[in-house]
């Protein structure tokens, strides 16, 4: 049976780089893991072996450390926009590029001693951001990882379907905690438009997420994930689209009568799994959705 080619695509994954800007005594950390991926006329390369159109994965693992030291890092989206463009203005071969980038944050640490160099590293989540360029338009979908969140009171659950294999009691003062896996798609996509503080907005998307979080009277964790949703789409004029996958932190309630203690929702069993998985997008209306279903594949 004849076989074609289908999608194809190459690259070189988790570079990883550090770069420090030093500003007399006072230094600034970035510490990111890039990840290049190249497509476009490659079906050569894999029917023949023809390497005349493929430009190496060291390459690109090069050219991602000299563009720390050239264009410096000043936000990871601006840092992935500069390589994506690179790689599709420079080889005519490569129709479209997409960077990936993690970026990991540092605190700085305050001393008495001199100078400003000394951090640690923050432990709350992993910032995130993709690039993807074609040579005409821009898509820019950044977001966070494993940022755990929690409300010890305010959260309900009850009122849902019954049937002969359900145990769960109704609870009318729960612990609900999750672990916030989120991506936002801006609506910048041509370089005609005015390009977003890519550092503000992410802050400010944080500082919505976990205030809607906290300010929510929980009767479901959907109805919270849409409220985060909502206020990041109100709040964020560059923001189209939210998805987000949480995963029900189940705390428990332990069981005391056996000691003669009672346990007024004072003491609880924290289970890691299995757990609840709650995963919705938020879209401004009129917008299509285009954020993957799967973010783990984002």
């Amino acid at each position: 049976m004849p076989t074609i080619l289908g999608q194809n695509q190459y690259g070189k994954a988790e570079n990883r780089v550090v770069k420090i800007t030093r500003d007399g005594a006072t230094h600034h950390i970035k510490d990111l893991n890039v990840s290049v991926s190249l497509s476009g006329d490659m079906d050569e390369v894999h029917y023949s072996g023809s390497n005349a159109n493929v430009l190496p994965t060291d390459t690109t693992k090069n050219t991602v450390y000299a563009f720390a030291k050239e264009h410096g890092i000043e936000s990871a989206e601006q840092f992935g926009i500069h390589l994506a463009r690179h790689f599709v203005t420079s080889q005519e071969p490569i129709g479209t590029a997409r960077i990936r980038i993690e970026e990991y944050a540092w605190e700085r640490i305050e001393h008495s001693g001199k100078g400003a160099h000394s951090f640690v590293r923050k432990g709350q989540e992993t910032r995130l951001t993709q690039i993807t360029y074609d040579g005409e338009s821009w898509e820019v979908v950044s977001g966070l990882k494993d940022l755990v969140v929690m409300n010890s009171t305010d959260s309900e659950f009850w009122g849902y379907v019954k049937d002969k294999y359900t145990t769960l009691p109704e609870a009318y003062d729960r612990v609900l905690a999750t672990q916030v896996s989120a991506r936002w798609r801006f609506n910048w996509s041509d370089d005609a438009q005015e390009m977003p503080d890519w550092e503000q907005s992410y802050e400010q998307v944080k500082k919505d997420m976990l205030q809607a979080f906290a300010e929510t009277y929980s009767l479901s964790l959907q109805q919270t994930l849409y409220q985060m949703g909502a206020r990041i789409i109100d709040s964020s004029g560059e923001i189209d689209e939210v998805r987000f996958s949480l995963p029900n932190k189940h705390h428990f309630l332990v069981d005391l009568e056996p000691f003669g203690l009672k346990n007024d929702n004072e003491v609880y069993f924290a289970a890691d799994r299995p757990y609840g998985l709650i995963e919705a997008t938020v879209l401004r209306d009129g917008c299509e959705a285009k954020i993957p279903v799967d973010v783990t594949n984002l």
